[in-house]
């Protein structure tokens, strides 16, 4: 697995990238790094990274997304980023999270950033859950990351599967995306790098679970949303 600095997170509708970002940027804090996550999601304004600013921030992760700034702007939703995203793509001491809209449209936001991307190296993780509209079959998830490719000018280089059914995820849930994400892995050779699931399901995975584990909390969801 490569060590590049930015990770770049996308995925389509509900497949919990939001999610996975904002904890995988807590593990690259809590393994002493320096770490800032950008949120690039221009497209769909519900269950976005910046909605976490304060939990974040005081944790010493730097927050970056509306030029308008994500404190002030919090209720509205305008397809504007800040030009600030640059710092952490540029600046070596970072690692830098890049929470991607969903789909081949949210992708677009990358563009402006692709030479930068490209020049300084990047990880780009296709976030699956099988459990989603539009996400289901390996046909299905193969398009998307074609057009998310083909739109974004960057290549998925890895990929997480992070199927889940929030409080009720158990391990057939999790191992039956696996099956999806190894049928993807094997038809476009780009490796399964992450395996996400909720606390209570991690310790019961077998030992044969594809990539990296990454325990999950649900940050981004209320105890009534669950």
């Amino acid at each position: 697995m490569n060590d590049h600095r930015i990770k770049i997170i996308t995925g389509y509708f509900g497949s919990g990238k939001t999610e996975f970002s904002v904890n995988f940027a807590i593990k690259l804090h809590n393994e002493g790094k320096k770490v800032a996550i950008a949120d690039l999601d221009i497209i769909n304004p519900y269950f976005r990274s910046r909605e976490k600013t304060e939990m974040l921030e005081n944790m010493g992760i730097e927050v970056i997304s509306s030029s308008i700034g994500h404190q002030k702007s919090m209720g509205i939703d305008l397809p504007s980023i800040s030009a600030s995203v640059l710092k952490p793509i540029i600046d070596k001491s970072y690692y830098a999270v890049l929470d991607v809209g969903g789909d081949h449209s949210g992708a677009r936001a990358l563009k402006r950033y692709v030479n930068h991307l490209k020049e300084k190296g990047y990880e780009m993780l296709y976030v699956i859950n099988k459990n989603r509209v539009f996400s289901g079959t390996k046909e299905e998830v193969i398009e998307n990351i074609s057009k998310i490719e083909a739109v974004s000018g960057l290549k998925v280089t890895g990929l997480v599967n992070n199927t889940h059914l929030l409080k009720e995820t158990d391990v057939d849930t999790v191992m039956s995306g696996q099956i999806l994400s190894r049928e993807v892995s094997n038809e476009l050779g780009i490796p399964i790098l992450y395996t996400s699931a909720i606390k209570s399901v991690v310790d019961k995975l077998p030992k044969d679970v594809d990539g990296d584990i990454l325990p999950i909390n649900m940050y981004m969801r209320e105890a009534w949303m669950l």
